[in-house]
């Protein structure tokens, strides 16, 4: 474990692309969140081949990383995201229950999202004690707060997202990185 586990750990892959998005505001987070959402829905249906690309590959999920100090806006990313694929119920961080999942219903067919919050994590072992690998390898859409608190172990992310609050505290900055082609091309839908 770093001496500092808030400290973020730097993927250990090649960046494919990266961008910068200036959020003036929570409508602007929150705009992002439903792009983000239509770019999530555009990658899955694509690598799906549901529309009607025959050469496309099975949709093997998407692992989001929310990377930022408290209150710099990944929950509320995370529920505009969900809104933006249709999610009409509560969103409720799991800050005490450490995942929450959500089945949306698609025209191609039920899309699994998983939210993880990982900030009471104190050792990357509790990661591995928990047993979350399984929602990582079911095609599903991951994301993750406070990915930092499990060191390496959830391995190269297709998305990382870095958000600050700008100097002024009322916007955002974030950076978003994809390290796969699945992550890139989220990322340029976005």
């Amino acid at each position: 474990m770093p001496d500092n586990p808030d400290r973020a750990i730097a993927p250990p892959a090649e960046v494919l692309l990266e961008r910068y998005y200036a959020l003036a505001d929570e409508a602007a987070t929150l705009a992002f969140g439903e792009r983000l959402a239509r770019a999530i829905e555009s990658v899955a249906i694509s690598e799906s081949g549901d529309d009607g690309d025959a050469s496309a590959q099975a949709f093997h999920g998407l692992q989001v990383q929310l990377v930022g100090d408290l209150g710099a806006g990944k929950t509320t990313l995370v529920r505009a995201t969900l809104r933006g694929l249709g999610h009409t119920g509560r969103v409720r961080s799991p800050t005490y229950t450490l995942v929450e999942p959500y089945v949306l219903e698609r025209p191609a067919g039920e899309l699994a999202l998983y939210h993880f919050d990982l900030y009471r994590f104190t050792d990357p072992a509790e990661w591995a004690d928990a047993g979350f690998r399984e929602y990582f390898d079911s095609g599903a859409v991951c994301l993750v707060e406070w990915p930092q608190r499990v060191g390496r172990l959830l391995g190269v992310p297709d998305l990382v997202f870095a958000l600050d609050l700008d100097s002024e505290g009322d916007g955002r900055l974030l950076v978003a990185r994809a390290y796969s082609e699945t992550g890139k091309a989220c990322l340029e839908r976005c």
